[in-house]
């Protein structure tokens, strides 16, 4: 009976030194993997979408391998409301690989403005970014880490600005109307599209004219719209709505007051 017990627990020291042994190593080869989240790249599609992609380089030079690794991210607003998440799963990375990855998170700019509102159709700002990463060392050991970042936003209509109409003689009865309009496109896509413009006075619409714009990514475009109005309906003091529609967004009416 003794002999058996001595044996039991030689077992059991045998199998706790392997286990220490086993964790020990599987902690020492953590500093031979290496991951590097790389600057996140912001690009707008022709169709209309912000698509945010964030590089992930693994090397792992440990003893084990590495597995069930997942890279889960939250994009949020200014306010901390949910834009869109989600999920980047790699399910082994073997002793000795080296793995270049990319995490790319897909939202609608269109629907994204008409839910958030319209504050980075026109301003600078950025996206804060949550990154939950989770992963199983050597297989069985759970490791987690939380991280928080931002992506830097550029506005398409950045400081667009209406100016005061300008009105000069057409004829007896109608006056031309020129009112300038500029911005400047931050985005990183050319701004294609048609701007429409109404022209309010004393309560009635009294004009309208259209244009289009063509802004190249970081140009500033200026441009004048052209409307015909009735000299006797056009008041000192009014209201302009602008009309916005482009291939990436529509938005309006903006309303901008004269006089």
């Amino acid at each position: 009976m003794d002999a058996s017990i001595r044996v039991i627990g030689v077992a059991s020291t045998f199998l706790w030194i392997l286990l220490v042994a086993f964790f020990a190593s599987a902690a020492y080869s953590v500093k031979d993997l290496h991951l590097d989240i790389k600057k996140p790249q912001l690009s707008l599609t022709q169709e209309g979408f912000v698509v945010i992609s964030i590089p992930v380089k693994i090397e792992n030079g440990g003893f084990y391998n590495l597995c069930d690794f997942n890279l889960t991210t939250m994009v949020a607003d200014l306010n901390g409301s949910k834009i869109t998440e989600g999920s980047t799963l790699i399910p082994v990375v073997r002793r000795g690989d080296k793995i270049d990855a990319f995490h790319n998170l897909t939202f609608s700019l269109s629907s994204f403005l008409l839910d958030k509102g319209v504050y980075y159709l026109f301003n600078d700002s950025h996206f804060n970014v949550t990154a939950l990463i989770s992963m199983k060392l050597a297989e069985v050991i759970p490791v987690q880490a939380l991280s928080n970042f931002s992506v830097p936003w550029g506005a398409p209509l950045y400081n667009f600005h209406v100016g005061q109409p300008n009105l000069e003689p057409h004829n007896i009865t109608h006056l031309k109307v020129y009112v300038p309009l500029s911005f400047e496109n931050h985005s990183p896509v050319e701004v294609n599209g048609e701007i429409r413009l109404y022209m309010h006075s004393d309560g009635e619409t009294v004009g309208y004219g259209e244009t289009t714009v063509a802004a190249p990514q970081g140009a500033l475009c200026t441009c004048l719209v052209l409307l015909y109005v009735e000299a006797s309906r056009i008041c000192e003091e009014g209201f302009l709505e602008v009309y916005l529609s482009t291939q990436l967004f529509s938005y309006g009416p903006l309303v901008i007051p004269y006089g």
